[in-house]
C-alpha cells in the first residue's frame, strides 16, 4: 500500500513514525516547513495524559524522549484573580499517566526526528491529479516555484494542519464556526520570578488567564476575553498594555502574586502576543471516496479549553497508525475515532462556559469538582485503545 502524508506536524509526525517499518506499506512525507522549523515556536503547550498513554502504549521511545523534555503536568487549579481558590485536582484522581508541558518547537523537533528519512521538507500541496491506476497524486510546489508530482498513492493523509490544503482541495474549505472569544498567547523566556509552576486559570469576571512554566526558565501565558458577538473582530485597543492590564486587574481588590505578575509580563511583551479568536470546525475524517484520511487539526480543529488539540493529533496519529498497519482505511479509522472526537469536542466546549458573556466564572469553576465532570475528565484522559485490542 503507497502511503503519502501531508503535512509532518504532530499527528502527521505520529502516523509515519508508526507506519515506517511495517511490511507492505511504502510511506512518503511532504512537508512545506524547511527542516528545522516549526509554526507556534514562541509558545508553548500542555499535552494531556491520555496522549501520553496512547505515546507509552505504541511508541514507547517516543513517550520517553518527550516525556524526558518536558515538566510534567500533575495539576489543575483554577482561582479569581485575588487569589481565591475554586478548583483543585491532582491530576491522578483522574488519570493513569501525567500530562506533559513544553513549548510547541521541542514537541516538533521531538516527533519530526525519527520521521527524517521518509520526509521530504519545503514542499507545499497546490493541486491534486489521479493516475492510471486511479491513484492520487499530489502536486507540490517548492519555495522555486517548481512543482513536482512525485507518484500515486493508494492513500494520502492530511497531517497539515486547521488550514488543511489537502482538506480544501477534497472537501472544501472548511467554514470555521467562531464562539466570540479573543485568545492571546505569549511566551516569556525569562521566568526565574514566575510565582506558579503548574496549569493555573486564574478569572477577573469572564477574562481569564491560564498559565504554566516550561522548560528552560520560561513561562506561557494564555488569555481570553468575550468580544462584542461571535462574528466581532478584536478592537484595536485590546493590543494595548494599558487595556491588558485593567482585563485581569480586579477592582475592588488586590490581585494575587500570580496574577500581578502575568499582568506586567503581558504589559510589557503586547508587541510580542499571539492573538486569535475562539473556533473550532466541523469534522470531516475522510474524502475522495476514502482515498483520504485527515487527522488531527484538518480533521477536527477544536476549542482549546482542555488542552485537547495536540493530544487529539497524538491520539490520532496512533489509532490511525494501528489500524493502517493491520489493513484497515480511511473508514476503519473514522469507525474507531470518531464518536471519542465528538465527545471530546462537546466537553470542551462545555468547559468553555466560564468565558461566555454573562456566565458565571465562580459556579461554573465550582461545578467542575461534580462527580459528573470529574468521570468525563477520566473518560476523557483514560479511554485509549491498547495495541492489543487492533489485534482482534
Amino acid at each position: 500500500m503507497r502511503i503519502g502524508i501531508i503535512g509532518c506536524g504532530v499527528a502527521g509526525s505520529v502516523l509515519a513514525e508508526r507506519l515506517m517499518q511495517v511490511p507492505g506499506i511504502s510511506l512518503d512525507a511532504y512537508d512545506r516547513l524547511p527542516p528545522g522549523t516549526a509554526e507556534e515556536s514562541g509558545t508553548g503547550l500542555n499535552v494531556g495524559p491520555n496522549a501520553m498513554k496512547a505515546l507509552r502504549l505504541h511508541l514507547p521511545a517516543r513517550h520517553d524522549a518527550v516525556r524526558a523534555a518536558s515538566l510534567p503536568w500533575r495539576r489543575w487549579f483554577i482561582d479569581l484573580a485575588d487569589g481565591t481558590r475554586l478548583f483543585d485536582l491532582a491530576l491522578e484522581a483522574v488519570a493513569e499517566d501525567a500530562g506533559i508541558r513544553l513549548r510547541w518547537s521541542e514537541l516538533y523537533r521531538l516527533l519530526r526526528a525519527p520521521v527524517a528519512p521518509v520526509t521530504h521538507y519545503g514542499l507545499h500541496l497546490v493541486a491534486l491529479e489521479e493516475d492510471a491506476a486511479n491513484r492520487l497524486v499530489p502536486v507540490l510546489e517548492a519555495a522555486d516555484g517548481a512543482r513536482l508530482r512525485p507518484r500515486g498513492y493508494d492513500l494520502l493523509v492530511a497531517g497539515d494542519g486547521r488550514y488543511s490544503a489537502l482538506r480544501a482541495l477534497t472537501a472544501g474549505t472548511a467554514k470555521p464556526q467562531l464562539h466570540g472569544i479573543a485568545m492571546t498567547r505569549l511566551l516569556v523566556p525569562e521566568a526565574a520570578d514566575c510565582p506558579f509552576d503548574d496549569y493555573g486559570q486564574w478569572f477577573n469576571g469572564n477574562a481569564r488567564l491560564l498559565a504554566y512554566r516550561l522548560p528552560g526558565g520560561a513561562a506561557y501565558i494564555a488569555g481570553g476575553f468575550p468580544l462584542a458577538s461571535a462574528e466581532a473582530e478584536i478592537p484595536a485597543e485590546a493590543k494595548t498594555a494599558a487595556f491588558q492590564r485593567a482585563l485581569y486587574t480586579p477592582e475592588e481588590a488586590a490581585a494575587c502574586p500570580a496574577v500581578a505578575w502575568m499582568v506586567e509580563r503581558l504589559a510589557a511583551g503586547v508587541g510580542n502576543i499571539h492573538w486569535a479568536r475562539l473556533q473550532e470546525a466541523p469534522l470531516q475524517r475522510t474524502a475522495a471516496a476514502g482515498r483520504v484520511l485527515f487527522l488531527g487539526d484538518a480533521a477536527h480543529a477544536m476549542v482549546p479549553t482542555l488542552g485537547q488539540g495536540a493530544t487529539q493529533a497524538i491520539e490520532d496519529g496512533i489509532v490511525a497508525g494501528a489500524v493502517l498497519a493491520r489493513g484497515g482505511g480511511a473508514e476503519d479509522v473514522a469507525a474507531w475515532r470518531d464518536t471519542r472526537i465528538e465527545f471530546i469536542r462537546r466537553f470542551s466546549l462545555e468547559a468553555t462556559d466560564t468565558m461566555f458573556p454573562g456566565a458565571d466564572p465562580v459556579a461554573g469553576s465550582l461545578a467542575k469538582r461534580e462527580p459528573d465532570f470529574q468521570a468525563k475528565l477520566r473518560r476523557l484522559y483514560t479511554d485509549v485503545p491498547r495495541p492489543e485490542q487492533f489485534l482482534r
